[in-house]
């Protein structure tokens, strides 16, 4: 026991990206930039989807859900990590460190699950076009927003009940830039292979799930919209599509980035490099991809424009 408490009162080491003394200003530039970009970009597509009547559907209440998670996520991650460069202390307690794992496995957990969600929301809406409005009613789709967060929240707290039972001696350098499960396990003096093991099962369970699901109603999708006579038709249906393909592709690319660099390399450093494409990256991307590409997204951000420019 008395390694434990001595943990909980030092707490732990973040490395963060670089351990360079010089590269830390432009760093926490960097970051604070693509941090004010995140929150300001899904704030403002959160807005644009509360404030028009036009986009108060299944998809876009998807989507202003999934803005939530990602402003959530960044938040949890970024401003320790900003604080951590500016001071050049790295220190982070037990307590710190163990509530940023929670909370980011909840919001990373939720996005996962939410992106599934909008996957059977576009299957329903293109496969199955004269049931959408009973499949996809208020009621079914504040279900399916109530269970992705329980499985979340409860995935944490199981994740978390099982590190509370580890035990940490002499070593505390956690070589990344926030509390991520698999580092702190490894500085770990006690034996991990049942929370390894939980891990890779909770891993599979709902992430290869999850995906799954996604790419059979795509595929159904894309079968359906094979069969449509006009090439019109064809684009219009895939067009509905083509921002959460786009959200999908960069979520799960990022996520199988990270997995085989930690399959690969022995370098902590470039694996807390790829983490920063799918825990930073993707979230400040997700605006840009849903507000490039989506007309009726674009039309609700110009009137919130004239809007605020007339008053």
């Amino acid at each position: 026991m008395e390694p434990e408490n001595q943990t909980y009162l030092s707490g732990f080491l973040l490395l963060g990206i670089s351990e360079k003394e010089e590269q830390q200003i432009p760093l926490f530039g960097l970051f604070l930039g693509m941090y004010l970009v995140t929150v300001f970009g899904n704030a403002l597509i959160m807005l644009a989807i509360g404030s028009d009547s036009h986009l108060h559907t299944p998809m876009y209440f998807f989507l202003s859900n999934l803005s939530l998670v990602d402003l959530c996520l960044v938040t949890t991650l970024v401003p320790k990590m900003l604080v951590n460069m500016l001071t050049q202390n790295k220190v982070i307690s037990y307590a710190e460190c163990f509530s940023q794992m929670y909370f980011f496995m909840i919001f990373a957990c939720s996005d996962n699950l939410l992106l599934t969600v909008m996957a059977y929301d576009r299957f329903v809406a293109i496969c199955h076009p004269l049931h959408y409005v009973t499949l996809m009613s208020p009621r079914i789709c504040s279900l399916l927003i109530l269970i992705s967060w329980s499985i979340s929240i409860l995935n944490s707290i199981f994740q978390i009940l099982m590190m509370l039972r580890l035990s940490f001696c002499t070593k505390r350098e956690i070589s990344h830039f926030f509390c991520d499960l698999s580092e702190v396990m490894k500085i770990s003096c006690s034996d991990t292979l049942i929370n390894t093991i939980e891990v890779y099962f909770a891993t599979g369970l709902l992430g290869v799930l999850p995906l799954t699901g996604i790419l059979f109603s795509y595929s159904q999708i894309c079968s359906s919209i094979l069969k449509v006579p006009s090439p019109g038709g064809k684009y219009k249906a895939f067009s509905t599509c083509g921002s959460h393909l786009s959200v999908v592709s960069l979520f799960y690319g990022t996520g199988l980035g990270v997995y085989l660099s930690s399959a690969t390399t022995h370098s902590s450093r470039n694996i807390s490099i790829a983490s920063v494409m799918y825990s930073v990256v993707t979230p400040m991307l997700n605006p840009f991809i849903y507000s490039l590409r989506n007309k009726d997204i674009k039309d609700a951000l110009k009137r919130i424009i004239s809007r605020t420019a007339s008053s």
